[in-house]
């Protein structure tokens, strides 16, 4: 694999870990600025949704950049706003800084995906891909844990600090490894957004962000539940992190393979149904709290395992609802995961604010199983409109129920 690759990987690596770290820092943050919890986590809303809004405007914006001066530039300003953020001390100057490094991302992640598919040799553009996206997962097994911890013994400011460190490597990486590429011809967003006119996959685009939220309710807000139910100490949610991004890893795996073995549509029904068990048993166990940390640790590792497991069968589903408007939705499907994610930081801190943080792992298995609906409607729809289901032949059983 060239260097590149991997400069390219470490990149979204330090965007992911910058997102994904405000969990494990969010109560301290929300001690030292004055604002509650559920308004701290409004910093992971806000990084997602301006990520989700800005990447179809940025790919159409800088087309005629150079793909190494566009991610050159991007980083600086990421670096930049995660420096700032380290030294200040107002809730909304932070708000703003945090809508500046996700414009950032927004310009550099989607590029380096181009930039992978374009240099790849032929027949290994799925392997120089998925290095690239390992960099999103591997945050959550690494990133994230380090970010808790160097926040939990210097401050959470120190956590911005790290995430502009990471920055500068990536950026020192890209510039000495990867080569120099041609603008690229831009596609207008009315092109792009061309597949929300078909109602199949507009409904599974809302199945998307409805399994990102719901995974996300937990996971944004997972320090003041743990700290509820458990007792958990910053030092302690590290290595919780380290449980989840690893379980995670292999959920994902299991679920793409369970994809391809059983049909999405059977793999989806598994995935949400194991996370609405798993949210089951949190809310059981509120009602015995103080819950030892050791009881929930096989818990908390099948919550990631199943909330992981979940997003590969739900694209390939929307992959299939697609039909040859399939690139133009996986673009799409990029701006839908960062909405559920949003999402989920709002609607939990919604409900973090008004009733506790107990009520958090009952509302994410509504939200899933809702996200299950809308994918049944989906396929449903798909059938009436083409006479038979998208994915035959590879989705046993029809429609997502079957």
């Amino acid at each position: 694999m060239p260097a590149w690759l991997f400069a390219l990987m470490f990149t979204t690596f330090a965007f992911a870990t910058d997102d994904y770290v405000i969990a494990g820092v969010l109560s301290a943050i929300a001690a030292d600025l004055g604002v509650s919890e559920a308004a701290a986590g409004q910093l992971v809303t806000v990084f997602s949704l301006a990520f989700a809004l800005g990447a179809p405007v940025a790919s159409v914006v800088t087309a005629r950049w150079s793909r190494r001066g566009l991610v050159t530039w991007a980083l600086l300003v990421f670096v930049a706003a995660n420096w700032a953020a380290a030294f200040t001390e107002s809730y909304p100057l932070l708000m703003g800084l945090r809508v500046l490094a996700a414009l950032a991302a927004a310009a550099v992640v989607p590029a380096a995906y181009a930039i992978a598919t374009a240099l790849a040799p032929e027949g290994r553009r799925g392997r120089y891909l998925a290095l690239v996206m390992g960099g999103l997962t591997g945050s959550l097994a690494l990133g994230v844990p380090i970010g808790t911890w160097v926040g939990g013994a210097f401050g959470w400011q120190a956590t911005f600090g790290l995430g502009g460190a990471l920055g500068v490597v990536a950026l020192v990486a890209v510039r000495w490894t990867l080569p120099e590429l041609p603008p690229v011809a831009a596609t207008p967003i009315a092109e792009r957004l061309r597949p929300l006119a078909r109602r199949p996959v507009l409904l599974g685009l809302l199945g998307i962000v409805a399994i990102v939220m719901g995974s996300m309710m937990v996971l944004t807000y997972l320090a003041p539940y743990l700290r509820d139910l458990a007792g958990v100490s910053a030092a302690e949610l590290g290595w919780i992190f380290v449980l989840a991004g690893v379980a995670g890893l292999a959920g994902g795996q299991l679920g793409g393979r369970a994809a391809d073995t059983w049909g999405a549509d059977r793999a989806l029904l598994v995935g949400v149904g194991g996370f609405t068990a798993v949210m089951a048993a949190f809310t059981a166990c509120w009602f015995v709290r103080p819950v030892p940390l050791l009881a929930l640790l096989p818990l908390l590792a099948v919550w990631a395992g199943v909330s992981w497991w979940i997003p590969p069968p739900a694209q390939t589903r929307l992959l299939a609802l697609a039909g040859t408007a399939g690139p133009q939705a996986l673009a799409l499907n990029s701006s839908a995961v960062y909405v559920g994610v949003s999402g989920g930081g709002a609607l939990g801190g919604l409900l973090l604010e008004a009733w506790g943080s107990a009520v958090l792992p009952a509302a994410a298995a509504i939200v899933e199983l809702a996200a299950l609906l809308l994918l049944w409607a989906a396929a449903r729809g798909a059938t009436r409109n083409y006479g038979s289901d998208p994915v035959a032949g590879s989705v046993p059983g029809g429609g997502v129920g079957g």
